[in-house]
């Protein structure tokens, strides 16, 4: 069993990200225990799949990941966002949510860990992870997913405060 340590955002405005790998299926929760979102994702033959969240307010994670790229979708086929991802030995890097409207992923990996940036300099959030013998790939999909939820309870958060 390994873990996955670590923090998406800033002190006030992000998300711890805490999991376990049991050698095919890392569980946990990103965010704290009230405000956040469970995180289980299934890494099988180079397939993933799971989902970040509960029933309702989570979304779904279905794709491919192997030690060069990880191409996933987060949520549905229609109001979902891809992850496209390349993996190399000191880099993760790519794109989240698309081409015009997306955000850039650039990780750095030292070791067992990731350090970068979600997100341009504005509008994104730091990474901070430690990854232990986890997969790269799929430490870099777990911060994804955390920075999804994390932005899409944001948006919530300003939505429902702009209808007041």
């Amino acid at each position: 069993m390994s873990d996955l340590d670590g923090r998406m955002g800033g002190l006030t405005a992000g998300y711890d990200i805490k999991a376990k790998w049991d050698g095919e299926r890392l569980r946990g929760r990103v965010g704290g225990h009230f405000q956040g979102k469970d995180i289980d994702l299934t890494l099988k033959g180079g397939r993933v799949d799971g989902r970040i969240g509960g029933v309702f307010g989570g979304f779904d994670a279905h794709g491919e990941m192997d030690g060069q790229r990880v191409q996933v979708r987060l949520g549905g086929r229609i109001d979902g966002d891809n992850v496209e991802l390349q993996v190399s030995a000191d880099s993760i890097t790519g794109r989240f949510s698309g081409r015009i409207d997306g955000k850039d992923v650039n990780l750095r990996r030292d070791g067992p860990s990731l350090r970068g940036r979600i997100g341009g300099r504005v509008d994104g959030k730091d990474v901070d992870l430690d990854f232990g013998q986890i997969p790269p790939a799929l430490a870099a999909l777990a911060a994804v997913c955390a920075f999804k939820a994390l932005e899409d309870e944001q948006n919530d958060a300003a939505a429902s405060s702009s209808s007041s």
